[in-house]
């Protein structure tokens, strides 16, 4: 679930660049008001999306599976399943 909520503010944050980069070239010489708009929703999003990813480290949902943290941290290394 919480992948799921990460991913979905992801794609949100990308959406907001995009709008943003569609007014920053339509709006040229106009207001810049739906711009900054853009960019103080990109920057919500942005630090929702920090918090997650914190969130889920603290509460040992989310994890790390590179090779250079099995080397620091060998106690969380999940051992492969048999097949």
């Amino acid at each position: 679930m919480l992948k799921l909520v990460i991913v979905v503010l992801l794609i949100a944050v990308i959406a907001s660049l995009t709008t943003g980069f569609y007014f920053l070239v339509k709006d040229q010489g106009n207001s810049r008001k739906r711009l900054y708009y853009a960019l103080g929703i990109r920057v919500s999003l942005a630090a929702m999306l920090m918090a997650t990813v914190i969130y889920g480290i603290g509460t040992g949902q989310l994890g790390s599976q590179a090779p250079w943290d099995q080397e620091l941290h060998p106690e969380r290394v999940v051992p492969a399943q048999p097949q």
